[in-house]
């Protein structure tokens, strides 16, 4: 494992590198409230025959932090990552994202998809997908009440409250959470205590266009057609990984993924949930080392 800081997009991001120099390679993008360590278990499995990237995303951990919500939105969060490669000299890799990740990761294969040979997603949502689902006063809308929360002005103070008990808590909130043992713990609060990290975090959510109703209004359609399939289309080869037990991301913010994806799987894992990366790192990799080989 080698660790450097890279100068990308005006931003110092750390990045973490396992596996084969020279063999092909895999942009592996954590969500909230993590970093790098996110795809870690996976990567370490299928370092023998891939390059693994792993990047602290602008605002988290060891990454650049700066100042203001509008750095935190996707443009500029997927800019980052494209300097990244760019600053690597890789022109065509495998692009994974999980949570907030697959939401950058989506971003850049709809934008860019001639730098991405597949896709790979573990319990993340399609931008039009999740905000359908958000539009309808169902269940997806209320799971989703959080994240107005995290919005909220003064988030920073209640969430690192008690040595930072309620970031803690969402883990267990999304699914229970053994895997979350002391050292993990440890490392968590090492990265949410650096200078500005829990403000530039909470920006990605602050940052988002997604517009969480309240529970009380009435439904809005978001109505699918032929422009907006095309605007919003994966055209590389797309596997996509969901665990059931996710509490956060439900099965009705992924209902509607095959209007935009020419070549899609989906694959469900009952026993898994919101944090199947850290639960079964074994058949992720499994899983990501078949589609690969396709």
């Amino acid at each position: 494992m080698e660790s450097r800081t890279i100068s990308a997009n005006g931003q110092e991001i750390h990045t973490v590198f396992m596996g084969k120099q020279g063999a092909p390679a895999l942009l592996m993008l954590h969500g909230f409230p993590e970093n790098w360590r996110a795809w870690a278990s996976v990567a370490e499995r299928l370092a023998g025959h891939y390059r693994l990237i792993l990047p602290d995303q602008r605002g988290f951990n060891l990454s650049s932090k700066p100042e203001g919500v509008e750095a935190y939105h996707t443009k500029h969060l997927a800019a980052d990552m494209l300097a990244l490669l760019n600053a690597l000299g890789l022109s065509r890799v495998v692009l994974c994202g999980h949570d907030w990740g697959a939401s950058v990761a989506y971003a850049m294969a709809m934008r860019h998809a001639d730098r991405f040979s597949h896709l790979i997603i573990a319990n993340g949502v399609h931008p039009v997908c999740f905000q359908k689902a958000l539009y309808e006063q169902g269940a997806q809308r209320q799971a989703s009440q959080y994240m107005n929360v995290l919005r909220a002005e003064g988030a920073e103070t209640h969430m690192s409250a008690d040595n930072y008990a309620k970031l803690f808590r969402m883990f267990e909130k999304f699914s229970t959470a053994p895997w979350l043992d002391a050292a993990k713990r440890a490392e968590f609060i090492e990265a949410w205590s650096q200078p500005g990290a829990m403000t530039a975090m909470l920006n990605w959510y602050r940052g988002s266009p997604m517009d969480v109703l309240d529970m009380d209004a009435p439904s809005k359609v978001l109505e699918i057609d032929d422009a907006m399939r095309e605007k919003y289309r994966i055209l590389m080869p797309h596997l996509l990984l969901w665990g059931e037990k996710d509490t956060a991301l439900l099965e009705d913010a992924r209902a509607d993924i095959g209007e935009f994806c020419d070549n899609v799987r989906l694959e469900t894992h009952h026993n898994a949930s919101h944090w199947i990366l850290h639960e079964d790192a074994d058949l992720v990799a499994e899983r990501v080392r078949g589609f690969l080989r396709r």
